[in-house]
């Protein structure tokens, strides 16, 4: 991939499965990642990472290429990494969601004009950005149904539940409970809607009434996590309960 953009720091995307620590307070981070300093550049590579899914998802459906994709979400964080594209952050305009997405797609409009100079130059084999014979069949059938923006919406929305999720297993690992943690977690996202809890209590020396109880206090504290993790990307704490529901239609739920 042919890019004009020189990275001046490496970006290592994050591994599958996430493991970042759990912020509350995105904004926050934010201002942190803003400063010339090793605690600053720590709070921007997070954020990076973070986000880095949301990120190439949208580049996926606007390029229909999952390794062109993945090349120009490198080269997208890396600049926020090396060229301080993060100081154009401004809490004030609200969702961290709402900037990032105006900012990829600003990088990315950048990045085709870029493109378009290069071949109307000469002298440069040219890389195409719509060249379906490469990683098309991930994105086809979801792309009859989904714009690159609902995408982005959606990979959004699993990053905050997953997040989420990574945070309330800390607080059952921290209170002992990590084994039970992952016995029912299955019933707190979902895939084990019509599972056996009759077994899973007599595994867990609980009684029926026992384990439900203590499943619907995980479920209630998961809930209150996401809910921390969505205001935490808000200016706005009035905005909480409309962007849970944008984070729930999103899911398809």
């Amino acid at each position: 991939m042919m890019s004009d953009v020189q990275p001046a720091t490496p970006f290592v995307p994050p591994p599958a499965g996430g493991g970042q620590t759990f912020c509350t307070t995105r904004w926050t981070q934010v201002r942190r990642a803003k400063a010339n300093s090793p605690e600053g550049r720590r709070a921007l590579s997070e954020l990076c990472a973070i986000y880095y899914e949301p990120v190439t998802t949208f580049l996926r459906y606007e390029l229909h290429d999952a390794g062109a994709a993945r090349d120009l979400a490198h080269d997208f964080f890396a600049q926020m990494l090396g060229g301080g594209e993060i100081d154009h952050a401004d809490r004030e305009r609200g969702r961290f969601r709402s900037y990032l997405l105006g900012a990829v797609k600003h990088f990315l409009a950048h990045h085709r004009e870029a493109a378009r100079r290069l071949k109307r130059g000469g002298g440069m084999a040219q890389v195409s950005l719509n060249d379906t014979a490469c990683g098309a069949a991930e994105v086809l059938a979801d792309q009859q149904a989904l714009t690159p923006e609902a995408a982005f919406d959606r990979e959004w929305a699993l990053t905050v539940v997953a997040r989420a999720l990574d945070a309330l297993r800390t607080e059952c690992a921290a209170e002992g409970r990590a084994d039970f943690f992952e016995r029912v977690k299955p019933w707190l996202t979902g895939e084990a809607a019509h599972g056996d809890q009759a077994a899973l209590a007599a595994d867990c020396s609980l009684n029926a009434s026992a384990l439900k109880v203590a499943i619907h206090r995980l479920k209630r504290r998961y809930r209150q996590l996401v809910k921390a993790e969505v205001a935490g990307t808000l200016a706005d704490p009035a905005q909480v309960e409309a962007e849970m529901r944008a984070l729930f239609a999103a899911l398809g739920g």
